[in-house]
């Protein structure tokens, strides 16, 4: 959850999109062609990832940036290493939607950066958005003095609940009682936000285990040549064979286990990152817990995939509850875990899930928080701070999928969301069809630029939300945002250092914080999300 290369590029006019009528403006600034996919990664409120250098010695820390030539078998495309379009020096602004699987993700970290944390929409796989280790929630070596480190195995030997515990390190505070883990953030959110603003008590969860609606596995084999799947070990790129996870979603860790056990039978090679050979890379399961809608996506190596068909069968009849089968390709040395190209296996190549009871499309690169439970507790917190009355003109910035946006426009006036991520905001524009929503436009472009934009036009704004990658805001944006003068801010985070950081900019700028509300999207991990209410001076 450190910082990400800044992929957020374009002018407000660019790709902007009107939920009315589904027609987007002329698009001379792309989106983000990030592949960040929640690898269990991407360092975000739970982001999983960080940056490898060494595509073999470094775990799960997303970013690689050493390749390998070697070629593929017969049924791989191109392997070389074709890097990523429209990432800029600045590291406050990025990751955000890149293709994540969940930025901001939570607690887990590498295989792929850049997922909001890398987060969100982040090729990473959260995030978010997800290789689960290192976790970034305190200084900069991953800890703050209000978070000890975790005592390794050489240290202290103890009964886990989870047998992998000490080498996945997704999960630092899966053997703490709960109460106790939310006591730990409470105090470092309040020691942090201090000089600031209070914070209410955190929001827990009833239920903290197997909340993550979203659950990346890689996939490789063992030395006899069996299939494994699971998470990259902390600090390396060996595998851990993972069964069961107690914070991922139980009937995704089903099919994950069912989809190795059919790999022989239908001799489908594993990849292996060290020769190139091999066809499955990675799944992903993505889960509406409402609608009770599945998603099963199969990265694979090579678009040449034999039987295909047979397969897809055979995995359907083991679990008719998947209502759509993906495979994306990415034939790159790369750490990301999503490719650019997909092709629809089965159903309509999406799920849905309803969230604070508005309905929303969701594609495998989408950033879809992982624990909608907590996701509507923080959503309806965020509404409540802004204080909308129905009068007022309302900006979503970082809008992703358009959730935030969608949801307040039943108490605003007019909603603007702008997103740069393409994808995200196609998938805005349906939601808001979906939902029969009219006063919400969409906008593809990089979110500072589109506030300095409409700036210097003289708009005026009454409420902004934002909800930025774990990297935080930029100046600019502030800059842009404090002459419009909207009355009132709120602030969703989930990285509070950042937070803290900003803070001192907005006050700098005329607002003040009021108020802070911790909520425990991660349970079991080192990573919160945090909203502040700012109004102006």
């Amino acid at each position: 959850m450190d910082s990400k290369a800044d992929s957020r590029n374009g002018s407000r006019s660019s790709n902007s999109f009107d939920s009315r009528s589904g027609r987007k403006a002329d698009s001379r600034n792309g989106g983000r062609n990030s592949n960040n996919f929640d690898s269990r990664s991407g360092n975000n409120a739970g982001g999983r990832s960080g940056s490898k250098t060494d595509s073999r010695n470094n775990g799960r820390n997303g970013n690689s940036t050493g390749s390998r030539n070697s070629g593929r078998n017969g049924n791989s495309t191109d392997s070389s290493n074709s890097g990523r379009n429209g990432y800029s020096a600045d590291s406050r602004n990025s990751g955000r939607k890149d293709y994540g699987v969940d930025s901001r993700d939570s607690g887990r970290k590498g295989y792929s950066s850049d997922s909001r944390n890398s987060g969100r929409n982040g090729n990473s796989a959260d995030s978010r958005n997800n290789s689960r280790n290192d976790s970034n929630f305190g200084n900069k070596k991953g800890h703050s003095e209000d978070m000890p480190n975790r005592t390794s195995g050489r240290e202290k030997k103890s009964l886990s609940k989870c047998p992998v515990s000490r080498k996945c390190g997704g999960c630092q505070l899966l053997d703490m009682p709960y109460e106790k883990q939310l006591e730990q953030k409470q105090k470092y959110l309040e020691k942090l936000l201090k000089p600031y603003c209070r914070v209410a008590p955190m929001s827990g969860m009833e239920n903290p285990y197997h909340y993550r609606n979203k659950v990346h596995a890689v996939f490789d084999h063992d030395k006899k040549g069996n299939p494994v799947s699971g998470v990259y070990e902390v600090n390396s790129h060996r595998v851990v064979p993972v069964e069961n996870c107690m914070i991922e979603d139980q009937k995704a860790d089903e099919i994950i286990g069912t989809i190795r056990g059919m790999l022989k039978s239908f001799k489908i090679r594993t990849y292996d990152e060290d020769t190139g050979y091999g066809l499955l890379r990675h799944v992903l399961i993505r889960r509406g817990f409402a609608t009770g809608e599945t998603m099963v996506v199969l990265v694979t190596a090579s678009p040449i995939f034999p039987s295909k068909n047979n397969f897809v069968k055979a995995l359907r009849e083991k679990h008719p509850e998947i209502t759509t089968i993906i495979q994306n390709v990415n034939g790159r040395d790369t750490s990301m875990v999503l490719g650019d190209k997909e092709h629809v296996l089965y159903g309509k190549g999406y799920i849905e899930d309803i969230l604070c009871g508005c309905r929303f499309h969701i594609s495998s690169k989408s950033f879809y928080q992982v624990n909608p439970v907590q996701t509507e507790i923080l959503y309806n917190k965020a509404i409540e701070a802004a204080g909308l009355t129905g009068k007022e003109r309302v900006v979503d910035a970082y809008c992703g999928i358009g959730t935030i946006g969608i949801v307040a426009s039943k108490y605003a006036k007019e909603v603007i969301g702008v997103e740069l991520n393409r994808d995200a905001v196609r998938d805005a524009v349906e939601n808001a069809k979906i939902n029969g929503i009219k006063n919400v436009k969409f906008f593809c472009n990089d979110a500072g630029k589109f506030m300095v934009s409409m700036a210097e036009t003289g708009e005026h704004v009454d409420v902004v939300f934002m909800d930025p990658p774990r990297s935080g805001s930029t100046e600019e944006f502030i800059d842009s945002l404090a002459k419009m003068k909207p009355e009132r801010v709120v602030y969703v985070s989930c990285g509070p250092e950042t937070l803290a950081r900003d803070l001192e900019y907005f006050r700098k700028k005329g607002y003040e914080a009021k108020m802070g509300w911790g909520v425990d999207l991660f349970p079991a991990t080192e990573h919160c999300e945090i909203i502040v209410e700012l109004n102006r001076r």
